[in-house]
């Protein structure tokens, strides 16, 4: 929230405690995202590409109504750029 600026190689990674829905919003966000929910295989389920910074209140709700127990939000167009696609495995360490 509040970041004008987000580098190529940089992200948020949300760690839930367990599978659930959990739809996402904009507000408070400056710049466009790519957000990605991921199964707890790892496995990107839904791919919500270049959300826009909330400019209405209330602002809409981004939910892809899949269970995941990660989302990771990138610069917008990060995924595109990269190549993601839907069952596409994620790594990450997640022992820190």
């Amino acid at each position: 929230m509040f970041r004008k600026h987000l580098d190529d190689d940089r992200g948020m990674l949300f760690i839930f405690d367990e599978e659930n829905l959990y739809p996402f919003w904009m507000k408070n966000t400056l710049i466009p995202l790519d957000i990605l929910w991921i199964n707890n295989k790892k496995e990107i389920i839904f791919i919500y590409k270049n959300a826009q910074p909330c400019t209405t209140e209330p602002c809409p709700v981004i939910d892809p109504n899949k269970k995941a127990k990660y989302v990771l939000e990138l610069k917008g167009g990060t995924s595109d750029k990269i190549g993601l696609a839907l069952g596409d495995k994620v790594l990450f360490d997640l022992s820190y």
